[in-house]
């Protein structure tokens, strides 16, 4: 009798594990069950760019009906409301999954960090909904501020430099002026501003593609406040620990996740921010059956430094986790989780980047705007070659 592999969520991790399990199974073998509560995949590393409407929707969602085509893979669109592992059940909003085999990709949610008022009056960037907002947010402010003439409509701040911080700051870099000029609205006016509580940006970079960040980034009249933590959030007004405040109508959070509730709240362990703890083969840890992947676990490189989370990580952990179901089905060997790290690219706008191509190569400028521009889907690039497979 086929295993039923239910799976929790369609992001990178949750999508390419169905796909590739897809790939090692036969129909006799395995049930694939995909469960997401879009209709879509979303391609979260480029909603930076529908945020300053550099995109549009359409562009940065795929349908996963026609991801999965004729696989032997069953889409559901449901909610997940709970998970109950003794029983070996998911309680959906429209009804229950029970599993032989669990994956577990719901991704994760907005770490605030216990700042007072941040939830509340911050925009956050992690769907295309959330995109949406931010983008329509903007284009009003501009529109309304020869109305009243308030200068905190012009002031953009975005809390956090890492990735998803950087590459918004420069689409708004290269936006801001456009919609100055659309709307009649003196570009002096206009402010970009990036707080960051820790002591540089872009942590994880060569300190040379750092200060030619910087220095790009600067060049285009954003000021960055670094080393300098949020602690107060109010309408209308940032406070920072320094006893600075900015007047602003915009802060857009992008400092940190944390798992999602129903990790913890089913019985698995997790660490402090509430990302599952897992072993070498990415299982929940003292669980036979239930695998936790993308930024829903917490994973310790050999550095000793946690995983980012990343659509590159996602992806590997989505291929393990199928590979490992697969070795527990037949009662072969499985595969300790070891991701080959290809290098990053961190857009800076629409022609400038900075990369580091593998252990040795680095670039700025045009060449690593060009090597972002063609490979910009390419974390969906295992997807493309499994989308080909039977």
């Amino acid at each position: 009798m086929a295993k039923k592999v239910v799976i929790l969520g369609a992001g990178y991790a949750g999508l390419v594990c169905a796909l590739e399990l897809n790939k090692l199974t036969t129909a006799q073998e395995a049930e694939i069950i995909l469960v997401n509560k879009h209709e879509y995949h979303q391609l979260v590393t480029q909603l930076h760019e529908p945020a300053v409407g550099a995109k549009e929707e359409k562009d940065v969602t795929i349908s996963i009906n026609s991801i999965l085509g004729a696989k032997k893979i069953k889409f559901v669109k449901d909610v997940v409301v709970s998970i109950d592992k003794t029983a070996k059940e998911v309680t959906l909003e429209s009804g229950k999954l029970s599993y032989d085999y669990l994956v577990i990709a719901l991704g994760s949610e907005t770490e605030y960090f216990g700042i007072p008022g941040l939830k509340e009056y911050s925009y956050t960037l992690k769907s295309v909904n959330q995109a949406n907002r931010i983008r329509e947010h903007i284009e009003q402010c501009f529109q309304t501020y020869n109305q009243d003439k308030k200068d905190s409509k012009l002031t953009f701040v975005v809390g956090g430099a890492g990735f998803t911080g950087i590459e918004l700051v420069g689409e708004l870099a290269d936006m801001l002026p456009q919609l100055a000029q659309k709307y009649n609205v003196p570009k002096e006016k206009v402010k970009l501003l990036n707080v960051e509580a820790a002591p540089m940006i872009l942590p994880g970079f060569d300190e040379g593609l750092v200060a030619h960040a910087k220095q790009s980034l600067e060049g285009r009249g954003v000021k960055f406040i670094i080393g300098t933590p949020v602690v107060q959030v109010e309408p209308g007004i940032v406070h920072l620990k320094t006893g600075d405040t900015i007047p602003t109508d915009t802060m857009i959070w992008t400092g940190g996740v944390r798992g999602i509730p129903i990790v913890a709240e089913s019985g698995f362990e997790t660490e402090p921010r509430g990302r599952a703890k897992v072993d070498e083969y990415m299982r929940a840890l003292g669980e036979e059956d239930v695998w936790i992947i993308g930024d829903s676990c917490f994973v310790l490189s050999p550095n000793g430094r946690p995983y980012p989370p990343t659509a590159q990580i996602s992806t590997q952990m989505g291929e393990n986790a199928a590979v490992n179901i697969y070795a527990s089905m037949k009662h072969v060997k499985k595969e300790a989780f070891a991701p080959v790290l290809l290098g990053a690219v961190a857009s800076l706008g629409r022609k400038n980047a900075i990369g580091s191509l593998g252990k040795k190569m680095k670039a700025t400028g045009w060449l690593a705007y060009r090597v972002k521009d063609a490979s910009k889907y390419r974390y969906l690039a295992k997807i493309g070659a499994l989308l080909k497979s039977k």
